[in-house]
């Protein structure tokens, strides 16, 4: 089986996002939440804006959350799937919502 180079660097990009421990405070505290808005994150990760945009664009482009703008505020969730592929079941466990059964049949 040949494997194409796009697909393992696309893998790369999610692991590389992955390799950061305060990208993984990230996903925490957003499996809290439906969606949290940008300026609550800003508070609960007690680092400056400029610093958790630029942790959001990295796992934004490796698909793990999702943002949706409304007016001047960005709103970002988890993309559950895309955690779920990527992540063995017991550490989805730790980045799933509590109230997910979806995701409680897999832990």
């Amino acid at each position: 089986m040949t494997i194409d180079a796009t697909f393992l660097a696309s893998y790369e990009a999610k692991f590389k996002a992955l390799a950061d421990q305060k990208r993984l405070l990230i996903i925490n505290e957003l499996c809290q939440y439906e969606e949290v808005c940008v300026c609550d994150l800003v508070e609960k990760m007690e680092i400056p804006q400029s610093k958790l945009s630029y942790h959001l664009k990295i796992l934004l482009d490796a698909g793990f959350i999702l943002k949706e703008t409304r007016g001047t505020w960005s709103y970002y969730r988890l993309n559950q799937s895309e955690i779920n592929k990527v992540l063995s079941p017991e550490l989805c466990c730790i980045f799933t919502k509590p109230s997910s059964t979806t995701n409680q049949t897999r832990c």
